[in-house]
């Protein structure tokens, strides 16, 4: 136990270390307050329970939220809409993936809504007739979005037909008009470009987080039971118009909408309303090469993987088989390079005894303890092949 030692002299309190015991002598060690998690060592994380344990911990809501009925919307940043094809391939109920749902920008462009501002620009326009001086909003082609009141309405009438948002925000650094302070959704036009008038800038932590907040006021608002998941893209910046390296430009992009995120969270969070799914750092600080060659856009099967991991997670009506978050957890390693890429050609045949003749000589790390988890996944997924091959004989026998 700790305890306060004072000195005679000055009268100055020294606050000691906790005392505890180990192994029958006792020895000091720094106070670790109520709640400490520590980054986990390889061999820690490479288990298929390891992201649950060491990523997702602290951030799950009590029970899945998703039922087959929940109707989602999901828009934002480019990754917004891995999570809305995912979710709408597994028949959940994708508002904004509805094919009579055509004419709401959230439906046209909901994977291009990268940044805070345009994301709330969206709920005001629809839910609150907010509309701004001057054209924001454009095309992929650069064709310039009005606001239309039909497509205004159709916009409300998705939000408020929603009991889940799924919101990804993918940048801080925009493009805004300077008279005015509005901001535009990607950068300006070139045959509108006016270099007095627009102007590049990065937003801030505070300025993102009031956007975020917000946006989740209006929905209290407007939905009031409905739940939000907030989401931030791994997807790195293409290009970065700072004068500075675009790698060193996109951490601090990124860094600044993650505090922005985490600040509101804690401030709404027990109201039961606001989550986060840690997407971002499922790519960035769990996979050893998760990138595709452009370095920007994540392998399909380490997205693969992420989206059964959130379907696990978040649905309760999920339609995951036996085994395959495990399947999908290696087949992610392999892609990235943390396994052998010699693997591939054994996953895709799935026969036991190939697995465990490459398992015999082995060796995938260095570290012995890392080396022995790696060894240990696979013969987990092993001995997933053997019950399958089993249950498969027994079928054909009794037939």
């Amino acid at each position: 136990m700790a305890e306060d030692v004072s000195d005679q002299k000055t009268g100055a309190v020294d606050h000691a270390f906790q005392h505890t015991s180990s192994k029958g002598a006792d020895f000091r060690t720094w106070f670790r307050g109520e709640h400490t998690n520590f980054n986990p060592k390889l061999d820690q994380i490479m288990g298929v329970e390891g992201p649950e344990k060491f990523v997702l911990h602290g951030w799950l809501p009590e029970e899945p939220l998703i039922e087959k009925s929940t109707q989602i919307t999901a828009f934002g940043s480019c990754f917004a809409a891995n999570i809305s094809n995912w979710l709408s391939e597994r028949n959940f109920r994708v508002l904004n993936k509805a094919e009579d749902q055509t004419r709401a920008y959230v439906v046209t462009m909901g994977e291009g809504m990268v940044n805070s501002f345009v994301i709330r620009q969206q709920f005001e326009w629809a839910w609150e007739n907010k509309v701004f001086e001057q054209a924001l909003w454009h095309g992929y082609k650069a064709e310039e979005y009005g606001y239309d009141e039909e497509v205004r309405l159709e916009t409300k009438r998705i939000f408020d037909e929603t009991e889940l948002f799924i919101l990804t925000f993918g940048l801080s650094e925009v493009w805004y008009d300077e008279p005015t302070g509005n901001v535009f959704w990607r950068t300006i036009p070139k045959d509108v470009y006016d270099p007095e008038r627009h102007k590049f800038r990065l937003s801030t932590v505070e300025e993102n987080r009031d956007n975020i907040r917000a946006i989740y006021d209006l929905i209290r608002k407007h939905r009031p039971d409905a739940k939000v998941i907030i989401t931030l893209s791994p997807v790195p910046l293409i290009a970065t118009f700072r004068d500075v390296s675009c790698i060193t430009a996109n951490s601090v992009s990124k860094a600044t909408l993650r505090v922005a995120v985490d600040e509101v969270l804690r401030d709404v969070r027990e109201e039961g309303y606001l989550f986060y799914w840690p997407s971002y750092e499922l790519v960035t600080d769990v996979f050893r090469s998760p990138y595709k060659a452009d370095r920007r856009h994540v392998r399909p099967v380490v997205l693969n993987y992420i989206m059964r991991l959130f379907e696990t997670a978040w649905c309760k009506d999920n339609a995951l088989a036996e085994g395959e978050l495990l399947q999908s957890w290696v087949r992610a390693h392999v892609a990235a390079g943390t396994l052998p890429g010699e693997l591939q050609g054994i996953l895709a045949k799935r026969k036991p005894y190939k697995l465990r003749k490459f398992l015999a000589d082995a060796k995938f790390h260095d570290d012995s303890k890392a080396d022995a988890a790696m060894h240990a996944l696979l013969g987990e997924l092993l001995e997933l092949w053997r019950k399958e091959r089993a249950e498969r004989e027994a079928g054909e026998a009794a037939s």
